[in-house]
């Protein structure tokens, strides 16, 4: 809810203020511009600015019209094929209002739609392209059939860099009379990865607690691990003391309330930094990745956790 009230907030109202997809925005300005689109298919990771693209688009077609040709679907709660055939279907056959000579839907994560649902609205993207265009927003185009792959225009995006993340942070720090340290912009970088919906939330939900936002305050939010906590961690283990890497782990775990998954990821990044041979270090990665699969399949997290410390303990001892 937080994510949805912050991106109306600072939603942009023209293709400029769009941040981090400079390439693709400059092609769908153009297009747009022409009064003429395709089918068009967004597919990235999430927060990357997909669905705000979809929503300029619209508005600079139809202007104080758009809301009256303009549907917007998400895939992933209405994903059978009667969405189709009804909701998209009596949309799509029905004449604009205005000077643009067709209406846009909307599929937000269209690949949540079953296969049955894909086939029935390739044949609606056909049939009714002359009084219809269809933007889908998917985070894998793999999962979206060739029929329909082969009817738009694919748009690929990228999760936003350091600058862009700076940007967006910028100009609500501004708008919002907050202040924030150096520091606190990476650690806002780092969690969000790139996700520029979850780095708005973060930056909001420490806002809330304090208009000063440091380091310390977005760990607290973050509540992820701390990379020397695991450092230490994995320094025992490295060093043959097993007991005391499992005590730490324990620690970290209970003390700061970090899941299995979580301490993974943590480790998976401190590996790269372990003053070992690079053979072992690509071992390591390949335990890491096993570790967090069994995780995943419903295992319990501290022995899995544990298991994975053993081999830190063996790579250690040359074994």
């Amino acid at each position: 809810m937080i994510s949805e009230i912050w991106t109306e907030k600072y939603r942009p109202s023209q293709f400029s203020e769009l941040i981090g997809q400079d390439n693709i925005v400059k092609r769908i300005e153009s297009l747009t511009n022409s009064l003429n689109i395709p089918h068009l298919l967004f597919a990235g990771p999430a927060g990357t600015g997909k669905s705000t693209l979809a929503l300029i688009v619209v508005k600079e077609l139809f202007k104080n019209n758009w809301k009256e040709n303009y549907l917007e679907l998400n895939a992933s709660d209405e994903r059978g094929i009667n969405v189709v055939r009804e909701k998209v279907k009596n949309f799509a056959r029905t004449k604009s209002l205005g000077d643009v000579s067709f209406k846009v839907i909307f599929l937000d994560e269209a690949d949540a739609l079953t296969p049955e649902a894909q086939q029935a609205l390739r044949r609606t993207m056909e049939n009714y392209s002359a009084t219809c265009r269809f933007i889908l927003s998917c985070n894998y185009s793999s999962k979206i059939i060739d029929p329909i792959q082969s009817r738009c225009a694919i748009f690929r995006f990228k999760l936003l860099e350091k600058k862009d993340i700076e940007q967006v942070i910028q100009k609500i720090i501004q708008k919002e009379n907050l202040t924030i340290t150096p520091g606190a912009i990476e650690i806002l970088y780092e969690g969000s990865e790139g996700d520029c919906r979850r780095c708005i939330n973060l930056l909001q939900s420490t806002a809330t607690i304090s208009p000063s936002i440091t380091s310390e305050l977005l760990s607290t939010i973050i509540s992820s691990a701390k990379p020397k906590d695991i450092k230490v961690v994995l320094e025992y283990a490295l060093s043959g003391d097993f007991q005391k890497s499992r005590e730490k782990l324990l620690d970290v775990m209970l003390k700061e309330s970090i899941s299995g998954q979580d301490v993974i990821k943590a480790i998976q990044k401190e590996i790269w930094n372990l003053p070992v041979e690079p053979e072992i270090k690509v071992k390591l990665t390949e335990k890491t990745g096993e570790t967090e699969f069994r995780i995943v399949e419903g295992s319990d997290p501290f022995i899995q956790l544990q298991s994975l410390l053993a081999s830190f303990v063996l790579a250690g001892l040359g074994k």
